[in-house]
């Protein structure tokens, strides 16, 4: 399975990197293959090498304002013209997402993402992997959305919220199972 992270290229401490590191472990050791920003810094590179160290393979789409920053070794490398080409590139390589702790960038790819498998032009599975709580206002606004009729699916329908990559991984692969 092609999975998609997006996640930042902070440096983060060990809040983030140590659970980031448990899930691009199994990733690699489950045989899939991670997508995501292309980054060698950060938090990107944490998941990258756990990936890389545990067999998985790395496809990797960077943009070209940050294409200095793009891991050299990933086993396939795309620069983009700018960041909507990355996404729908990001969107077209991948089964699933996973969507990390993150800035403005990885909130601007979370929306588009569910905005767009709103709107039925994606039905892979999205999970929002809450490390440490970091996405727990997140989810709190979406409730507020669905509560009051903003979304016109169900949020269970549009995202998962998984605590950990044991559960993040699980219900990714029992997803893409269940299609067949």
């Amino acid at each position: 399975m092609n999975i998609c992270v997006f996640l930042s290229a902070a440096e983060l401490d060990d809040r983030y990197t140590v659970p980031a590191r448990d899930f691009a472990n199994r990733l690699g050791k489950a045989g899939h293959t991670l997508v995501w920003g292309g980054s060698d810094t950060g938090l990107m590179k944490v998941v990258a090498d756990g990936v890389a160290e545990t067999g998985g393979r790395l496809v990797g789409v960077s943009v070209d304002f940050l294409a200095a920053k793009a891991r050299p070794e990933a086993d396939e490398m795309v620069i983009a013209g700018n960041l909507a080409e990355r996404k729908a590139l990001l969107l077209a390589k991948s089964d699933a997402i996973v969507i990390m702790v993150g800035g403005t960038g990885t909130l601007d790819e979370a929306t588009e993402i569910l905005e767009l498998k709103k709107h039925g032009k994606h039905n892979k599975p999205v999970v929002l992997l809450n490390t440490a709580g970091f996405y727990d206002g997140l989810r709190t606004q979406f409730r507020r959305m669905e509560d009051e009729g903003f979304l016109p699916r169900p949020l269970g329908e549009l995202v998962h919220f998984a605590q950990d990559g044991a559960e993040a991984l699980a219900y990714l692969e029992q997803d893409i199972a269940s299609r067949g």
